[in-house]
């Protein structure tokens, strides 16, 4: 766009804060516990015009800096978002393009999907386990519901596969079972998603779906590893015992890592190129890559093809509150992600007030950019 182009990058500047969840998050069915605090880190860029946007980086500052003197036209366009050589400053340049523009990322991107999104809780986790002591207890469990349900949540996502690490099997099965039928009983009306990274084998999974059929799951993610063979299984299980529930899957790469990163982050292509062709055979309804760890210009890029497969996107946002409001900006632009993970919390020195939780819904700011303020 022409408001783009008279832009040159000036200079950066790079910030170390803290990310900060308002409890300790436990353990999920491969690791854990995932703590309370983390050091996040941003970057600010600034133009010879006196604009300038931020986001959250993962990349050292030497990647970035290389990119000062540059032209912002060379370097991005609203219509594609950051050239690969820029994928390091991929958040910050999509928010300095929305300021430039004066339009929210979500609007630029075509507003396809309006400003609410379905938003569900996730961080309920093995909240009645402690490996380390003294283990609380379901009613532990249905405390951070209510906690979360207190912040504006409606939806949570349950996550499962206690007896692939830290129970017994069939003990930790039968846990799992309990949990999803007590939250349930405790939320009637809520979407009830779980998550078993990967700590079932098909065959469990269709036991633990035929044991909860009732309780109408939205959807199961990562419940095994997935195969073609495996999610067929399970697909004719859910024909059968609970035809809407959703499977999702894709935040696992099972060790098959991309690097140094390639136009799809961290995810190789023919991995992205196998999940799409399983949406495309009705195997897989929503595909899950990290919005960090694959990128936000990947994404764009990515969800024609998952539309074209006639299956959804809902980029996996756990770790940092503000993946949940950059999948949130790209679901409300392109469309096409039926809900997002939300990621509670606060990032010290940001202000991210714009953004609200409600029954159940993410209201996006109207603000340039991403609607945050970095002090």
């Amino acid at each position: 766009m022409a408001a783009l182009s008279g832009h040159t990058i000036e200079r950066m500047e790079f910030r170390k804060t803290t990310r900060r969840y308002p409890r300790a998050v436990g353990w999920n069915a491969q690791r854990g516990p995932h703590g309370k605090d983390q050091d996040v880190h941003a970057c600010r860029i600034f133009t010879d015009q006196g604009a300038s946007g931020w986001g959250f980086c993962g990349a050292s500052e030497e990647a970035p800096r290389r990119l000062i003197g540059r032209k912002l036209p060379d370097l991005f366009s609203a219509e594609t978002g950051a050239d690969f050589e820029a994928r390091c400053l991929d958040i910050a340049l999509h928010d300095l393009a929305g300021r430039i523009l004066g339009q929210p990322v979500w609007r630029m991107l075509g507003a396809r999907a309006g400003n609410r999104i379905p938003i569900y809780s996730g961080a309920i986790y093995f909240d009645d386990l402690n490996p380390q002591g003294e283990a609380p207890g379901v009613e532990r469990l249905i405390e951070n519901c209510r906690q979360d349900a207190a912040a504006g949540h409606a939806h949570f996502k349950l996550k499962i596969g206690r007896g692939a690490k830290y129970m017994e099997r069939a003990a930790g099965d039968a846990r799992d079972i309990e949990v999803t039928r007590l939250v349930r009983e405790h939320f009637p009306n809520a979407k009830i998603l779980v998550d078993g990274n990967d700590g079932y084998d098909p065959a469990g999974a269709c036991r633990y779906l035929d044991a909860v059929a009732d309780c109408n799951l939205y959807w199961i993610e990562e419940i095994f590893a997935e195969t073609e063979d495996g999610l067929r299984v399970l697909r004719e299980a859910i024909r059968a015992k609970s035809p809407a529930t959703l499977i999702a899957e894709g935040e696992s790469r099972h060790g098959r890592m991309q690097d140094p990163a390639g136009p799809l982050g961290k995810w190789e292509e023919s991995h992205v190129d196998e999940l799409i062709a399983l949406g495309a055979k009705k195997l897989i309804d929503v595909l899950l890559m990290d919005i960090g760890a694959m990128g936000f210009t990947a994404w764009r890029s990515v969800m024609p093809k998952v539309q074209a497969a006639g299956a959804q996107g809902s980029p996996h946002a756990w770790s940092e509150p503000f993946k949940t409001y950059y999948a949130a900006q790209l679901g409300c632009g392109l469309g096409s992600v039926p809900i997002v993970e939300g990621v509670f919390g606060t990032v010290d020195g940001v202000d991210a007030s714009g953004y609200t939780v409600k029954d159940g819904m993410l209201t996006l700011p109207d603000a340039p950019g991403f609607g945050m303020t970095l002090h």
